[in-house]
């Protein structure tokens, strides 16, 4: 066998579509592109699901659309496993918190879930608590203290 003898399989290699290259081509005139109309000029680009300018089906089925909920609290998150940079007993507040760089700013009430472990007691002021967070301060012998917050307008 040698290398200037080989071919690739029959029908693996196709010849690109060459449009507006003459009638005799079979892609000529209008090059596969109909008459007139907004598909046939240059630069058309088709957005997903347009629909001729019939309301779309996305648009026409709100359950579909889901839902933001503009009055929703969000939090910044804070697990127990981020609290070790604390020594034991200590006062952990939102500020001490912004201080060590557990939470980037006060912007956004804080909330700490349970996610980690604690071995020995704080005492933690937070806006909220997961259940289970709090079960396993109290647990290490800490305490847990919510703080109000002020809620800020939009």
């Amino acid at each position: 066998m040698r290398q200037d003898k080989l071919s690739p399989a029959p029908g693996s290699k196709k010849n690109r579509k060459r449009v507006g290259r003459g009638d005799g081509s079979g892609h000529g005139t209008y090059s596969g592109r109909g008459c007139k109309g907004q598909k046939s000029r240059s630069g058309f680009k088709m957005s997903r699901g347009f629909e001729g300018g019939q309301l779309p089906l996305i648009r026409r089925l709100p359950r579909k659309r889901g839902f933001t909920n503009i009055f929703r609290t969000e939090y910044s998150v804070v697990n127990i496993g981020k609290l070790s940079v604390f020594e034991a007993g200590s006062e952990v507040t939102p500020e001490r918190l912004v201080l060590a760089g557990v939470v980037k700013s006060l912007q956004h009430p804080i909330k700490v879930l349970a996610e980690g472990d604690i071995n020995y007691p704080l005492i933690v002021k937070a806006n909220r608590f997961s259940a289970a967070a709090k079960a396993k301060i109290e647990a290490a012998g800490g305490k847990v203290e919510e703080v109000g917050y002020a809620v800020r307008a939009r």
